[in-house]
């Protein structure tokens, strides 16, 4: 799959680059598309919810009534989970919710994302560039020159350059990520895809290694 590569005015440079169709151009996968995203998601859960239950609350363990005879409900103590401020009864502990997923599965997924996104030509292919200094209005300048402004954008850098994530920091919608960090829910979430042109042989050569 050849695509043109534009410049950062959005203008045609007259140069194509090859998209290797094993990684571009396969049947989608879409149940490893859904199990990469939902570890990405899970990842992402702190999982340090926590309530107290009746051994942990402060308070008197002293037991405040008799056992029998009252004509009510027994209690042991005041920590009692009937009782305001005892305990609470099988509350969140805290929990890890990553889970184990084979690297094939992740490599498959990622590139049936990739495919996807080419299957509907929402991949643009821009020349390499940079600024000179953050500047927000720049970064804003080359999505309305690409015809991309508005949307959800994911740029793909070779490494990380720190003046285009700077520049991208404060437009809404605009993720900046490197080839080695490219992940499928990034890919999925983003409505076109920008990979700058040496970004490419850092990715082909990722899932060839």
């Amino acid at each position: 799959m050849e695509l043109a590569i534009l410049d950062i005015n959005g203008k045609a440079t007259g140069r194509k680059v090859n998209l290797n169709d094993s990684i571009f151009g396969i049947e989608p996968n879409d149940h490893a598309i859904y199990l990469d995203t939902k570890q990405f998601m899970a990842n992402q859960r702190q999982g340090t919810h926590k309530s107290k239950e009746r051994g942990e609350v402060s308070g008197s363990t002293r037991k405040i009534k008799r056992q029998k005879g009252t004509g009510t409900a027994r209690a042991g103590s005041i920590k009692n989970p009937l009782f305001r401020g005892g305990g609470r009864v099988f509350g969140p502990k805290p929990k890890y919710y990553g889970f184990k997923l084979n690297k094939k599965v992740k490599e498959l997924a990622r590139k049936s994302a990739l495919s996807y996104k080419a299957s509907s030509n929402n991949i643009i292919i821009l020349e390499d560039f940079s600024f000179e200094a953050p500047k927000t209005k720049e970064m804003i300048k080359m999505g309305d020159n690409l015809n991309i402004a508005n949307k959800k954008l994911l740029f793909v850098l070779p490494e990380q350059n720190n003046n285009i994530y700077l520049s991208s920091r404060n437009v809404q919608g605009v993720e900046v990520v490197t080839a080695n960090e490219l992940n499928t829910y990034e890919i999925m979430k983003a409505s076109t895809l920008v990979l700058v042109e040496s970004a490419v042989d850092v990715l082909q050569a990722t899932f060839e290694n």
